[in-house]
Formats: C-alpha cells, structure tokens, sequence
C-alpha cells in the first residue's frame, strides 16, 4: 500500500465501548497477573507468563490508550527500542551480580 493510499485511508475513531472493553481486558489481565503472584508454581513459567501478559497489556495501552492503533511505525518505534533498552538493563545489573555470586563461598 501506497502512502498515498495509506493517507486516503478512513480511520475509524476508537468508541467508548471499545476503550471499555480494552479497559476490562486490562483489568483482567491485571487480576491474572495478581493471582500468579500468590500461586505456588516454578519461578521460571510464572515470570514468563507475567512478562508475556505485561508485553500484551502494553501493547493495548499503546495501541488504544495513547491512539497508535494505525500508526505502526511509530507503535514499532516505541515497542523495539524500549524493549532493547530494558535487556541491555537488566544485563547491566544482573551479570555483575551473578559473577559475584558465583565466586561466592558456601560458609
């Protein structure tokens, strides 16, 4: 598709029964992610499922809460870099840790 034709293109606004039912879902998706924290499973599967929900739930807000639901490039442009910047932060901070840790005597 053209830029041209991307332009012509009608968007239609979003209604206030489509922010409700992203609201709800939101909400639920909130209430998931709070049950997963009081359940008792591998530390592994329940921080995996807690990032795979916060990366949806980020994109709904993106997408409809801060109206770039049809702006791809710039929801892309939001999405990469700051998912970039957040591994390269954790690394930061948890390799040294596990260095250290690993050279760490049992006592």
């Amino acid at each position: 598709m053209s830029a041209r034709e991307e332009a012509l293109e009608q968007h239609v606004p979003g209604t206030t029964k489509l922010f409700v039912w992203v609201w709800v879902a939101l909400l639920i998706m909130t209430g998931l992610e709070t049950l997963l924290a009081y359940e008792d499973m591998a530390l592994l599967i329940m921080l995996t499922l807690l990032m795979g929900l916060s990366v949806i739930k980020t994109g709904y807000i993106l997408s409809y809460f801060m109206h770039l639901r049809f702006e791809r490039m710039g929801l892309f442009l939001m999405i990469v870099p700051s998912a970039v910047f957040l591994v390269c932060m954790i690394l930061l901070f948890l390799y040294p840790d596990s260095i250290r840790l690993m050279h760490m005597q049992a006592r």
